[in-house]
C-alpha cells in the first residue's frame, strides 16, 4: 500500500464525523456511510465520497474506520461490508463496544476474512478533542502488518499508544472509561456539597488550579456546571454504556462504586437525561435531592 490510503469511515456521529474531516484536511481519499445519511452531507464539498451502503464505503479503502454506537451496530454493519472488503485491508475497530464483542469480532475476521488485518483501537476523548484531532489512539493488533494505518492516525489524534495484541486496547479503554466516570461523579458530589458550603464551582476550581488534582477534563465539566449548559461531549448514555460494559468484562475485581454509579446514571437516564453531557449528573443529584 502507498503512503496515503484510502479510508472508509463506518460511523458519521460526533467522533466518526470528525475524523473523516480531518482526513479530508490532509487530503487523503474519503469515503464515509452513515445510517442516517444527511449526517456526512456536509462533508462532501470537502471531498468526501458519501456512500449509500457500507458494502459501497469500504470497496476501495485500504483502511476501514469502524465507529459505530455499539456492538450490536458493529457486528450488523461489519457482517454486511465483510465480503466487500479489498484484499489486505486494514480494520480499525475503533468504537467502544466492550472486551466479549472485540473478541467474537476478531474470531469472525479470523475464520471470514484472514486477509484483512484488524487493528482494535478505542480513543481517549471526546468530540471536541476529536475535532481537533488531540484524541489519543489505544491501539492494539499487528502494528508491523499496519503500516498504512499509521498516516490515519496521524491525521485524527494527537498520539497513539500500542499495547500488545488485539483485543488489549479494548480492555484498556474499559479501564480509562471506568476512571473517567468515577472522576464525573465524585466531582458531581463535591461541587454540588461545595455550594451547600457556600462556594461557586469557579472557587473550587481556584483551590484545585496549579495543583496535582487540577485535571483539565475536571475544569471543562466544572465549566458546563458553572453554566448550566450540558451539550454533550459524551452522552450520559454513552458512558452509562461504557460502564456496563466495564462491570461485564471484570470478572475478578470487586467495583462497588462503579456499580452503584451505572446504577444511579441509569436513574439519570430512565429521567431524561441521557442526551446531554455525562457531567448533567450533577444537575439530576440536584433536582433529585
Amino acid at each position: 500500500m502507498n503512503q496515503r490510503p484510502a479510508v472508509a469511515v463506518l460511523g458519521l456521529g460526533a467522533m466518526g464525523h470528525a475524523f473523516a474531516a480531518n482526513l479530508l484536511k490532509k487530503d487523503l481519499v474519503v469515503s464515509g456511510w452513515n445510517r442516517t445519511k444527511s449526517r456526512g452531507e456536509d462533508l462532501q464539498q470537502a471531498g468526501l465520497r458519501l456512500a449509500d451502503t457500507p458494502q459501497q464505503a469500504v470497496e476501495q479503502a485500504d483502511v476501514v474506520i469502524s465507529m459505530l454506537a455499539n456492538a450490536e451496530i458493529t457486528q450488523e454493519v461489519l457482517s454486511k461490508a465483510l465480503s466487500s472488503f479489498k484484499q489486505g485491508a486494514i480494520l480499525v475497530q475503533m468504537g467502544t463496544i466492550g472486551v466479549e464483542a472485540t473478541e467474537k469480532l476478531l474470531t469472525t475476521m479470523a475464520k471470514e476474512r484472514p486477509d484483512v488485518i484488524v487493528l482494535d483501537a478505542p480513543v481517549s476523548g471526546t468530540k471536541a478533542p476529536a475535532e481537533n484531532a488531540q484524541i489519543l489512539v489505544l491501539a492494539s493488533g499487528d502494528r508491523e502488518k499496519a503500516q498504512a494505518a499509521e498516516p490515519v492516525f496521524a491525521a485524527i489524534s494527537k498520539g497513539v499508544k500500542w499495547l500488545g495484541e488485539a483485543g488489549a486496547a479494548s480492555r484498556m479503554k474499559l479501564v480509562v472509561n471506568a476512571w473517567l466516570i468515577s472522576m464525573v461523579q465524585g466531582l458531581a458530589e463535591s461541587t454540588q456539597m461545595a455550594e451547600e458550603f457556600g462556594f461557586t464551582p469557579d472557587q473550587f476550581w481556584d483551590v484545585l488550579d496549579g495543583g496535582p488534582l487540577a485535571a483539565p477534563y475536571a475544569k471543562a465539566k466544572l465549566g458546563m456546571i458553572e453554566e448550566g449548559s450540558y451539550e454533550p461531549q459524551m452522552q450520559l448514555t454513552w458512558a452509562l454504556k461504557d460502564a456496563r460494559l466495564a462491570l461485564a468484562a471484570a470478572k475478578e475485581s470487586r467495583l462497588p462504586g462503579l456499580n452503584v454509579t451505572a446504577k444511579l446514571w441509569q436513574e439519570a437516564v430512565d429521567a431524561g437525561y441521557g442526551d446531554k453531557d455525562l457531567s448533567v449528573i450533577y444537575r439530576y443529584l440536584q433536582e433529585n435531592k
